[in-house]
């Protein structure tokens, strides 16, 4: 591959949380939750984006959350539970992105706000369609995503460099 095709990062937020006595790295998913995470999983099947890798937070919501979302896929990409992701800031978000093999070119990360969409906001420099007022007018709910694409090495992943391509959240 070379390293001037568009890859691809779709920032994917979890799904809607429930509030046991748990600690909020265990918090499971809601009832809607689970149902949010199946209809993110088959909105993101429908964007035809052969996923290489899956980058995901080692909180229970998230792993749930890919769970129920990669069953709608038609090829499950391989995944890595990452810590780093639990709670990260927009730029630890790009620092472990940084780190992604040049023969990935399809990222999909599952995370958690306000990270996952900081990062939304921070790498799209510009925009396709109404992407970016749709995702500005309903921030990035539970289950949300943003398809973003750059040209480049994952290395080169910086604040601005990338196109906001679509977004969708639940019961848009």
């Amino acid at each position: 591959m070379s390293v001037a095709e568009s890859r691809r990062i779709v920032l994917f937020r979890h799904a809607k949380a429930d509030w046991p006595q748990v600690t909020d790295h265990e918090r499971p998913l809601a009832d809607r939750g689970r149902m949010d995470a199946a209809e993110a999983g088959r909105r993101l099947a429908d964007t035809d984006i052969p996923f290489d890798l899956a980058l995901c937070s080692t909180a229970t919501r998230t792993r749930e959350t890919w769970k129920l979302a990669v069953h709608e896929f038609p090829h499950r990409p391989k995944t890595i539970y990452e810590e780093r992701v639990y709670e990260a800031s927009p730029g630890e978000l790009i620092a472990v992105l940084n780190e992604t093999p040049d023969d990935v070119q399809n990222v999909l990360l599952i995370g958690h706000n306000p990270g996952v969409q900081g990062l939304a906001d921070i790498l799209s420099g510009s925009a396709e369609g109404d992407a970016r007022e749709r995702m500005s007018r309903r921030g990035f709910p539970a289950a949300a995503f943003a398809v973003l694409s750059f040209s480049g090495t994952w290395k080169t992943l910086e604040p601005g460099v990338a196109t906001l391509l679509d977004y969708w959240a639940p019961s848009e």
